[in-house]
C-alpha cells in the first residue's frame, strides 16, 4: 500500500510539473498565434484525448455486472452530460483570459495568480453554497490577499492589463471547480472532462473565428506549443490526476498539485528567462504560504461535521 501511494504521489508531483511548465509553453504560443485560436486548439486535442480515455472505460465498464438500475444510470448520463457542459462554460472563459492574460504578463507570475483559486473556492462557496470553513482558511485568505498586493500591485498603486485578466480568470477557474465537484459525485467524472473540453473546443472556436484570424499556417508555426498543451497538459495532465488520487490521501493531492505554480516560477525563470523582483518574489511566498494553509485539515474538524 505505501508503495502505491508514492507511485501516486510522485504522479501528482509529475501533474504539478506539466502544468506549471504549459504556462512557459503557453506564453511561447502566443508569439505567432492569437491566444483565442491557439486555446481552440489545444482544448481540441485534449477533447480528443480525454474522449478517447471515457470511451474506453465506458467500453470496460459495460463488460462489468451493472451497478446501477436502468434508471439510475439514465440520471447517471445525464448530469455526465450537463456537468461536463457547465463545467466547459466555466473553463473556457477561465482558460481564454488566461491565455490573453499571458500576452501581458510573466508565465511565472501568472502561476502563482492563477493557483489563487484555492482561496477563492472557499469565499465562493461561503457566499453562493453555505460552505463554512476553518478559520485557517480566512487566516490562508487574507495572507493570499497580502501577496497578490505584492505580487500585482505596482509603486503607483497600479495592476497591470495582464494581471486582471488572469485575476479574473482565477474566479472564474473556481467556479469551474465548484461545478465539477458537484456533478462529478453524479456523474463520469473522465465523461464530464472530456465533454468540458468539447465544449471549450466549440466556444473557443467560434470566438476566434469572430474575434481573430485563424488560419493553418498559424496554427502550423505554433504546432509544438498547441502539442504540449494540449495532450500533456490538458490530456495526459487530467489522466494522471485521475489515477494518482486513487491512491492517495485528497489533502496530500491538493498540497502536490499546488507546487504547479511553484515550477511555473521555475520554468519562466530557466526557459524564458524572467527575472521577478524582490517585491514580487515576496508576493510569491505569501501565496504560495497562503496556498499550502488554505489545504490544510485541523483536528477534529471532520469529526464534528459528521
Amino acid at each position: 500500500m505505501k508503495s502505491k501511494k508514492m507511485i501516486g504521489n510522485g504522479l501528482l508531483l509529475l501533474t504539478a510539473f506539466i502544468w506549471g511548465t504549459a504556462f512557459v509553453v503557453q506564453r511561447v504560443g502566443m508569439e505567432s498565434i492569437e491566444p483565442i485560436t491557439f486555446n481552440a486548439a489545444r482544448m481540441g486535442l485534449s477533447a480528443l484525448v480525454v474522449g478517447l480515455v471515457a470511451l474506453l472505460k465506458r467500453r470496460k465498464e459495460h463488460k462489468l455486472p451493472a451497478k446501477r438500475t436502468a434508471e439510475e444510470q439514465k440520471q447517471y448520463d445525464r448530469n455526465t452530460v450537463i456537468g461536463g457542459i457547465f463545467c466547459g462554460c466555466f473553463l473556457s472563459l477561465g482558460s481564454i483570459l488566461q491565455q490573453m492574460g499571458l500576452v501581458y504578463t510573466a508565465a511565472g507570475k501568472a502561476g502563482f495568480i492563477t493557483a489563487m483559486y484555492i482561496l477563492l473556492v472557499p469565499l465562493i462557496g461561503l457566499i453562493f453554497l453555505r460552505k463554512k470553513n476553518t478559520w485557517l482558511v480566512w487566516f490562508a485568505v487574507i495572507l493570499g490577499v497580502v501577496g497578490m498586493f505584492f505580487l500585482c500591485i505596482s509603486g503607483e498603486f497600479r495592476i497591470s492589463r495582464g494581471d486582471t485578466l488572469i485575476c479574473i480568470c482565477a474566479v472564474f477557474f473556481s467556479f469551474h471547480i465548484l461545478c465539477c465537484d458537484h456533478f462529478a459525485r453524479r456523474g463520469d467524472p473522465i465523461g464530464i472532462s472530456a465533454i468540458q473540453f468539447a465544449t471549450v473546443t466549440v466556444i473557443s472556436t467560434v470566438a476566434a473565428f469572430v474575434f481573430e484570424s485563424p488560419s493553418v499556417e498559424k496554427l502550423t508555426s505554433a504546432i509544438l506549443p498547441i502539442l504540449y498543451c494540449g495532450l500533456l497538459s490538458g490530456g495526459v495532465g487530467y489522466t494522471l490526476q485521475v489515477v494518482a488520487q486513487k491512491f492517495t490521501d485528497p489533502t496530500i493531492a491538493s498540497l502536490l498539485m499546488s507546487m504547479e505554480s511553484v515550477f511555473a516560477v521555475m520554468a519562466g525563470a530557466i526557459l524564458l528567462h524572467e527575472r521577478l523582483s524582490t517585491r514580487e518574489w515576496v508576493g510569491c511566498a505569501l501565496l504560495f504560504i497562503a496556498i499550502i494553509l488554505a489545504q490544510i485539515p485541523l483536528p477534529g474538524i471532520k469529526q464534528k461535521r459528521k
